[in-house]
């Protein structure tokens, strides 16, 4: 049987106004109403500096990372990295796809990613970068990766590859393998960081060889070359195809951060060119065209462009838009903004096509040479007179001896230095130079030196025409159908603010196969 238990107070208690009053409050509190305001409204006011606390304390480092994130993707040069390319849909409206059943073609892109190791976030800090916070670099590259895989190029070369992370080399090696590309990459030497890519779609083409070039010079910069064979033969003529041989070399010349540096770089180009043709002739290799692209650190007006110019080579960018040599198309184009905020155009894949006609190898490094030697006497304002007194350095002759030839070029950093002409490069500049042999340099001499009379190079290519009475040599080339810059603001000589993907244009050239014969009069 239930019975109700009460307690009593004792009864010696004393009366307590408040013990009185307990239940009245506790029953006024448990009204859910109130409750609710209280939990919701005024609790988290009262504990949210203690959560505040917590979190500032333990993730310091991690809230930190998190506001400069905020801050950055909201900065409009940044939100939208690729939002100047929205409109700019590559080859979607052109309508050059390499994959159709029309006219074969390929096509060829470089692209500077720019190494998040010298991507700055804050010009005020210099030495804040992008390698420091996963989340942008992961963001950007992937980014750069959607659009290299949707244009689906044949050929992809990349500068400022970040070659010291794993990550992100797994990532990219990943995506292109998944996507059919055979991917090589090389590092810089003495541990810079960053390096190449190159990627060979192998719908398009299967690699045969591939080469490591290092210049082991003042820029630890470095080359790849790779000989390639397509996989679809194309026609020579009605009766025969051909797995058309080609030879592509990524590179990334050094900055001129100094106009004496100019010979470095020259010097770079002149290695290539050398490796090609030594690799072409232990190969018994003939009769195939050569890519080169890469950045280049130097404009149409250098002596990198005029070098290579004298060599065969045409930029496909200039080809495709027709733009000439001259001052007044220098600079339609530009492809990147450096760090110093100037904008030029120095990104660029290079086409020689066989049967080129060209200079030898060495007559044009020579020529080039002289081109930077004279550049340096014309900034110190020494006119040909001048500059003749200057080189022959106090000789009672009217003649430049040997000893005063090396002389000058050493007061003009171009001999002396690390990176300077070699003895033997010096010796061989003389040779070309004394054209009679006497041992000096008469004044005739120097002026066709100076006047540049021997720098003139010809575009004359072998033909597309009929194959006609005296034909000697046919092969296959290619045409440059279309060469695009994205941001296509680029392609104005404008810089887009709000681009951000790279510090660099991409370039996409689209090639298609021609033949081409050259009679026995032309060889």
């Amino acid at each position: 049987m239930n019975h109700d238990i009460r307690v009593h107070p004792p009864s010696n208690s004393v009366h307590n106004p408040r013990l009185s009053l307990r239940p009245a409050l506790k029953s006024y509190f448990n009204k859910p109403t109130l409750l609710k305001i209280f939990v919701f409204c005024f609790l988290p006011f009262i504990i949210s500096p203690f959560l505040l606390s917590y979190f500032n304390n333990n993730q310091r480092g991690k809230n930190s990372e998190m506001v400069l994130l905020s801050g950055y993707y909201n900065n409009s040069d940044v939100a939208n990295v690729d939002s100047s390319e929205n409109d700019s849909v590559p080859f979607r409206e052109t309508g050059y796809v390499c994959s159709t059943m029309g006219e074969p073609c390929i096509s060829c892109t470089t692209f500077n990613i720019l190494a998040p190791i010298y991507k700055r976030l804050d010009q005020k800090n210099q030495s804040v970068r992008e390698s420091d916070f996963r989340a942008f670099w992961l963001a950007r590259n992937k980014k750069i990766l959607n659009w290299l895989l949707y244009e689906r190029s044949s050929i992809i070369c990349l500068q400022e590859f970040w070659i010291g992370n794993e990550e992100l080399v797994h990532m990219y090696e990943e995506r292109l393998g998944a996507a059919g590309y055979d991917t090589f990459k090389l590092a810089r030497s003495n541990n810079r960081g960053d390096g190449l890519l190159t990627a060979i779609n192998k719908e398009y083409f299967k690699v045969l060889n591939h080469r490591e070039l290092f210049f082991n010079d003042f820029g630890d910069r470095i080359a790849q070359l790779l000989h390639v064979q397509s996989v679809v033969p194309y026609s020579r003529n009605q009766n025969d195809s051909v797995e058309q041989e080609i030879i592509i070399v990524n590179t990334h010349l050094l900055f001129p951060h100094d106009s004496s540096l100019s010979i470095v770089r020259l010097h770079q180009v002149y290695q290539i060119l050398q490796y090609l043709e030594t690799y072409q002739r232990e190969n018994k290799l003939s009769h195939m065209p050569v890519i080169l692209c890469g950045d280049w650190n130097g404009s149409k007006r250098g002596h990198v462009y005029k070098f290579l110019r004298s060599q065969g080579f045409v930029s496909s960018y200039d080809i495709a838009h027709e733009y000439t040599d001259s001052d007044a198309d220098a600079h339609r184009w530009v492809s990147h903004r450096n760090h110093r905020g100037n904008i030029c155009g120095v990104d660029f894949i290079w086409l020689r096509n066989p049967l080129k006609s060209r200079k030898p190898l060495k007559i044009s490094w020579a020529e080039a040479a002289f081109g930077i030697i004279k550049y340096q006497l014309k900034k110190v304002s020494l006119a040909d007179n001048d500059a003749f007194a200057f080189l022959r350095a106090g000789n009672n002759g009217n003649n430049i001896t040997y000893s005063a030839f090396c002389d000058a070029l050493r007061q003009v950093n171009l001999t002396g230095l690390s990176y300077g002409l070699s003895f033997q490069e010096t010796k061989d500049l003389w040779v070309q130079a004394d054209t009679n042999g006497n041992g000096v340099l008469e004044y005739e001499e120097f002026k066709r030196i100076w006047d540049a009379t021997w720098l003139r190079h010809t575009d004359e290519d072998c033909s597309l025409a009929d194959l006609n009475e005296g034909v000697a040599e046919e092969a296959i080339g290619f045409a440059v159908k279309k060469a695009v810059l994205f941001p296509r603001e680029a392609e104005k000589g404008i810089w887009p603010e709000n681009y951000s993907l790279s510090d660099h244009a991409r370039l996409t050239a689209v090639f298609s196969p021609m033949r081409l014969r050259c009679s026995k009069q032309s060889l």
